[in-house]
């Protein structure tokens, strides 16, 4: 039974939106379609189905709340929250949380895949010359004592994100998660698709890596340590006065111990006064490229600081792993949500300034529904019979 044929509320159970936050939602319901069923697992009826779960969630970021607390308090309380996010029985701290940390993980994988596929499809594609470029990093997130699961470090416990960042079109890509212990080197192949070059720091430099991403028909790019043994097999003729002072054909590390069987190519070069090396396994492109490639892994940063500083996904309202991985991935999914709002409505990127626009005019439009509803009306004609 589809999706759909489940989920069809009935006149009495649908709710009119405020238009923006339709508008925003409606990407959503564009990716839903084919959607596995989110059932109960006993005899009770959800008290809290799949689609008020994740508009409570980002509801719960695009409001930057803080806790689980508030964002309960705020279904209760707030007038928008009340009309048109909660489920019309409202909703209970242990349902709520019941919620959160054991359903919807399929659900939210199911519309995180597609909805990021639709992004590729409205945003532009940048630095299409430079081919299908994704960075990527891992990110620690700070846990409570309870989360068992995670790592304890340095008196506190911390999980991590594990993403690889679309830099063609500034949105995240695919995504896994471990505890804070968890290395991140071997999620690179994962991660990456063939064809496709990873952009990445030093910390992930490995001569056995670049050779297996090189046998599965992957391209990378990676700043390496200057002092890095290299052997020299073929050296290209450097511009006088670029920025690159060296690019040649080479080996990296010891030979007959840890030196790489694949040959790479290693580029230096300096900007505003600091030196770089980085090697590659592409040979498509002139040797300036490179310091572009390199300055956009940055935006994987931003991205990872946009999170934490404008949508407070960083902030948990979870405890089990289960809940962990729902609550970071409908931060997620809320950020492709703006990125394709912003570029429909504004043809713009992403910022600070469109999302609180936004917020505003959610509230001042569920505020003008509320004023247009019959009760409300009734309540007006009495107080104006009065006087």
């Amino acid at each position: 039974m589809s999706y759909e044929m489940l989920h069809t509320p009935s006149p009495s159970q649908s709710k009119k939106k405020a238009p923006s936050f339709q508008q925003l939602w409606q990407s959503i319901c564009d990716v839903m379609t084919g959607m596995p069923p989110l059932e109960s697992r006993g005899n009770r009826p959800l008290q809290m189905t799949f689609e008020p779960q994740l508009q409570s969630l980002i509801y719960f970021y695009l409001q930057e709340h803080e806790s689980a607390r508030y964002l309960l308090q705020a279904l209760a309380e707030d007038d928008f929250a009340r009309q048109y996010i909660a489920p019309p029985q409202g909703i209970k701290k242990s349902s709520s949380n019941e919620a959160i940390n054991t359903r919807g993980l399929e659900q939210l994988i199911y519309v995180y895949e597609r909805l990021r596929a639709k992004a590729t499809q409205v945003l532009p594609t940048e630095h299409t010359h430079l081919g299908d470029l994704v960075a990527i990093d891992g990110s620690l997130i700070d846990a409570v004592m309870s989360m068992r699961w995670a790592d304890y470090r340095k008196g506190a416990k911390e999980a991590k994100v594990h993403l690889g960042f679309d830099l063609n079109h500034a949105i995240p890509a695919k995504i896994f998660f471990t505890n804070g212990k968890g290395d991140e080197r071997p999620f690179v192949s994962p991660i990456l698709s063939p064809g496709q070059t990873v952009v990445l720091n030093r910390y992930y430099q490995c001569r056995r890596n670049f050779d297996l991403w090189q046998d599965e028909g992957k391209y990378f790019v990676c700043r390496i340590k200057a002092r890095t043994k290299k052997t020299i097999l073929h050296a290209s003729e450097i511009t006088p006065g670029g920025v690159v002072f060296f690019d040649a054909v080479v080996h990296l590390g010891h030979p007959y111990r840890n030196q790489t069987i694949t040959p790479v190519r290693l580029l230096g070069y300096r900007i505003g006064g600091a030196e770089y090396w980085v090697d590659t396994n592409r040979f498509d492109l002139a040797a300036e490229d490179f310091a572009l490639i390199y300055k956009l892994r940055w935006e994987i940063e931003n991205f990872f600081g946009w999170l934490k500083q404008h949508l407070k996904v960083y902030h948990l309202i979870a405890r089990s792993e289960y809940g962990f991985m729902v609550q970071i991935l409908a931060g997620l999914i809320t950020y492709l949500l703006l990125a394709i709002y912003c570029r429909k409505h504004h043809q713009e990127k992403v910022s600070i300034r469109r999302v609180r626009e936004l917020r505003i005019k959610i509230q001042n439009e569920a505020r003008d529904l509320d004023f247009e509803t019959p009760d409300t009306q009734a309540k007006l004609h009495f107080l104006h019979a009065k006087t």
